[in-house]
């Protein structure tokens, strides 16, 4: 079912979709600063905040518990980069870049799992459909450049679903990703189907172990966004291209059954990667965080071209 269309030519190339409440934080694919859209639920662009980055290739988000937004800058589809990178946009208006290198070379992924407990997930776009799963291997550094850990593969198969501009292929290549904010449940999406894991605690290895449920999408000409909705039951899919429907795909009876109560306190800010000594987050802060991003981004944040930082274009 869709619920609104986009036709805001600043989001031509939609790649990354979060549902915070009744409202989509999105991000597009490519341009010379990061920006961050607030759209409404009629999927009209209400703000836009942006940072003083120049990212290599944009291609997904997640909001974590305290407001902070984190962009994947990880797109690398000629597999040539060096680095890649996490950009965290924060309610104070700070920006970091946190950069990761691959132990077995460049891969271009388009998906980003923050899970419950602040840890990033890359997923990477893999022909063959065997898609891996990389994390940090330490506590990540602004400025610096922290290697991360191949822990999973996620193998996709041939589904005969349509869609997306590259035939069959589309059916195997991962593009976008997403947890559900009361941390019950992890997705994938591929340009035509989704993939839904139960998820226990902050275990994302041991989820993507398990045979996910495949959910057909409808026919799209790029789907890459991809967001559980407020009710963590229902998905939010979106596509490049304009106008681009905003659809609702709601999941299927067995996997809410699978779905796990939310762990009190598991949802730190992904920042506490950058110290040590977690420490639990109450049910009332992880709403009083929810309200936080809808406040900040709508708070019209913006800064001058003056204030913007060095690019970010370290191939």
């Amino acid at each position: 079912m869709a619920q609104c269309q986009i036709a805001d030519p600043r989001l031509a190339e939609l790649s990354g979709l979060v549902a915070v409440d009744d409202q989509l934080v999105a991000i597009n694919d490519g341009g010379e600063q990061v920006s961050v859209f607030l759209l409404d639920a009629a999927c009209r662009v209400v703000d836009v905040h942006t940072a003083a980055v120049d990212p290599y290739d944009p291609e997904d988000l997640a909001v974590a518990a305290d407001g902070t937004v984190w962009l994947a800058d990880t797109g690398d589809n000629n597999a040539n980069r060096q680095t890649v990178a996490l950009i965290a946009l924060r309610p104070d208006g700070a920006t970091s870049i946190y950069r990761l290198t691959y132990p077995d070379g460049p891969h271009d992924a388009e998906a980003l799992l923050l899970a419950p407990d602040g840890t990033p997930y890359l997923v990477t776009k893999e022909i063959l459909g065997a898609s891996g799963v990389y994390r940090p291997a330490a506590a990540l550094v602004d400025g610096g450049t922290v290697a991360m850990d191949k822990v999973a593969v996620v193998n996709l198969t041939f589904t005969g679903t349509a869609g997306g501009p590259v035939g069959q292929a589309g059916q195997l290549l991962v593009t976008g990703g997403a947890v559900a904010r009361d941390g019950s449940a992890v997705a994938l999406r591929t340009y035509t189907d989704a993939y839904v894991w139960a998820l226990t605690g902050s275990d994302v290895p041991a989820a993507l172990a398990a045979a996910p449920v495949r959910i057909p999408l409808p026919d799209s000409p790029q789907g890459e966004a991809i967001s559980f909705a407020a009710d963590n039951r229902t998905l939010v899919v979106a596509s490049e291209g304009l106008p681009s429907d905003v659809t609702v795909v709601p999941l299927a009876a067995e996997t809410v059954v699978a779905m796990t109560t939310p762990v009190v306190g598991a949802v730190p800010s992904l920042t506490d990667l950058t110290r040590s000594g977690l420490s639990p987050i109450t049910n009332g802060l992880i709403a009083a965080a929810v309200a936080t991003v809808v406040v900040w981004i709508g708070g019209k944040l913006r800064r001058s071209p003056a204030d913007r930082r060095p690019a970010d274009r370290r191939p």
